[in-house]
């Protein structure tokens, strides 16, 4: 499966009534699209999937399938539960999706054996390619990973451990398996101030919860980060990413909590977030605007200095 942009997790839209608002979703999809994303994961961790129900997910998924149009694969969430997980895999085939991004059992965790089984009846469940997400109940081997690519329908490996070492192992496992197809990404929170490091391992794509609340810089970074351009990246990741990380690790949750918050203080309702996540306090949601002023700023500048974002047609053909 070929990916080539950065990787866009959109956040799930409530309502008043806490009901997934799907005119404010398709609007936050489409405004997203013109900057260039490789593919959309919806329902996914900034979407909340911890939060939703199977026909929650599936709705997420339709509406983001309708608005994408192909122009670029739409990968749903699935995993937890094993009957959840095969549940979301045969949904997210109905509703089109191109493949499933598989998120941790629920609450334990086994053998590597039981985990290599557990992808596996996940990804019979369906004609949809899997990609495994590494974090949390899912510790992924290189062992697993040896064997999982022996499997045509596992297609791809997201690590969210930050265990540079590992990843490594991982990344030569499928390689001497013969899997050069595979899509291998970095999925830390705010992943663009680890990526340089993950580059360095062969892991050369990244997901951006931040391209969800500003697609503008995030497009930036990613342009930077693509072309070599290591001062302009280094400029991004100074007055930007480094200020949003450290309000994000104030709070358990905030990952999300924040994203959902700057798209608030932009003009989007998307709602807040469900429990067991938090929003910003007050003071916080200030901070945050002052860090997205900023961000702002900074792509308008850096676009005006010629370090432009690329429009979605030229990001396609990159």
């Amino acid at each position: 499966m070929d990916f080539d942009g950065v990787l866009f997790f959109p956040v799930t839209p409530f309502d008043g009534a806490g009901r997934i608002d799907h005119d404010v979703l398709a609007e936050h999809l489409a405004s997203r699209m013109p900057f260039g994303p490789g593919g959309v994961f919806p329902a996914c961790g900034t979407g909340e999937f911890h939060a939703l129900s199977a026909g929650e997910v599936l709705e997420v998924v339709r509406t983001s399938v309708d608005v994408v149009a192909g122009r670029v694969p739409v990968i749903s969430g699935s995993g937890g539960p094993l009957g959840h997980a095969i549940e979301l895999a045969r949904g997210a085939a109905d509703a089109g999706a191109d493949g499933l991004l598989l998120l941790p059992p629920y609450l334990v965790s086994g053998t590597t054996d039981g985990l290599v089984a557990w992808v596996e009846a996940v990804a019979a469940a369906s004609g949809l390619p899997v990609i495994v997400y590494h974090r949390g109940t899912a510790r992924y081997t290189a062992d697993a990973v040896t064997r999982l690519a022996a499997n045509p329908k596992v297609v791809g490996f997201k690590d969210g451990t930050g265990d540079i070492g590992l990843a490594q192992e991982i990344v030569l496992a499928a390689e001497a398996a013969g899997r050069e197809d595979w899509a291998f990404f970095n999925g830390l929170l705010t992943a663009e101030l680890s990526q340089g490091a993950y580059r360095g391992i062969g892991i050369a794509l990244y997901s951006s919860a931040a391209f969800a609340m500003l697609p503008e810089l995030a497009a930036l970074h990613y342009r930077a980060y693509a072309d070599g351009d290591e001062t302009t990246r280094m400029v991004l990741l100074r007055e930007f990413y480094t200020p949003l990380v450290r309000l994000r690790d104030e709070t358990p949750g905030f990952g999300v909590s924040l994203i959902k918050a700057g798209l608030r203080l932009r003009g989007l309702p998307v709602g807040s977030v469900r429990p067991p996540l938090v929003d910003p306090t007050p003071e916080q949601e200030a901070r945050l605007r002052s860090i997205l002023d900023t961000g702002l700023e900074l792509a308008e500048r850096l676009a005006s200095d010629g370090a432009t974002a690329p429009p979605a047609e030229e990001a396609r053909a990159r």
